[in-house]
């Protein structure tokens, strides 16, 4: 059975690129809408994944952010539209770009019981190859996400990340005993109780946003030997740049391989707003042939 870190590995070298695809959706400013959600989403990415296939375009990972899917269900109503259409976005995947990982972006993380319920979820019900997890609540709540069965997926534990709010836990200067007692900002604290974990499990990576360069470059170099992989989030609507992203990570001397460094909107509906353009899907191949093309190896 391949570990998480090995289908990292593997696949980078298979596409050439260190890209992931951030599978958001946006029901309402879909092109050329229908009114059956669900016929809808599914269209969508059926047009765009084929036409990335006919150009040659592959990322390295894609990321489907569960929030947005979760959105589009009405449960009291028995509807889950928005779950089915995810449920075949992955089957698409597999089958159109097999080998490339999947991390399901669903940000987990609670008491130990609970957090085997999400790990199941992610692993067993979506088949997903990683996911991602808060450390908030510490190691009991982390690790079960890779016992048993799950040992050789892969998680992405939140360390400094690419929103603005972020800046005020992660910030924060406190006591690190993790290594020895000293100072730090909480994210290098993180880094140092993901590390900690790491070295019992290899296929623990870590969130660390593209809009923080010089933290990023901080934490990636205190990762580069350990080699601990990297998801990173930012680039495109956030406002971070693939190429500034990629020589931070170089200048840091971190494994490129490992990295994963995330589009999402930027790719799936840079248009924002409704009706989406004529020529929507010329500017989707474009924006994602310039985010392979600016995290090429």
């Amino acid at each position: 059975m391949i570990d998480y870190k090995q289908m990292l590995e593997m696949s980078s070298l298979k596409v050439k690129n260190c890209a992931c695809m951030g599978l958001d959706v946006k029901w309402d400013v879909l092109p050329n809408r229908s009114g059956d959600l669900y016929e809808d989403v599914v269209k969508f990415f059926d047009e765009l994944f084929n036409a990335m296939v006919k150009h040659n375009l592959s990322p390295s990972a894609f990321k489907p952010n569960v929030g947005y899917y979760h959105s589009l269900d009405t449960p009291r109503d028995g509807v889950f539209d928005g779950s089915r259409a995810l449920s075949t976005i992955f089957e698409m995947v597999n089958s159109l770009f097999p080998t490339i990982p999947i991390i399901f972006d669903s940000k987990r993380g609670d008491i130990s019981t609970s957090s085997a319920n999400y790990a199941q979820e992610a692993f067993d019900a979506w088949k997903a190859d990683s996911v991602t997890v808060s450390p908030y609540m510490g190691s009991d709540s982390v690790l079960p996400f890779l016992e048993g069965s799950h040992a050789h997926k892969g998680i992405y534990i939140l360390n400094r990340t690419s929103n603005p709010g972020g800046k005020d836990l992660q910030q924060l200067v406190v006591l690190d005993n993790v290594d020895e007692q000293e100072t730090y900002p909480l994210y290098m604290a993180v880094s140092h109780k993901i590390a900690h974990w790491a070295k019992k499990n290899k296929n623990i990576g870590a969130v660390v946003g593209a809009t923080h360069l010089q933290e990023l470059q901080e934490i990636a170099h205190y990762y580069a030997h350990q080699e601990i992989p990297l998801l990173i989030p930012g680039v495109g609507s956030q406002g971070a740049s693939a190429k500034m992203t990629l020589t931070t990570l170089i200048e840091a001397g971190y494994p490129l391989h490992l990295a994963r460094i995330n589009s999402s909107s930027a790719l799936t509906h840079p248009w924002k707003i409704s009706p989406a353009p004529s020529s929507w899907l010329e500017l989707c191949i474009s924006n994602i042939d310039t985010l392979l093309e600016e995290t090429s190896l």
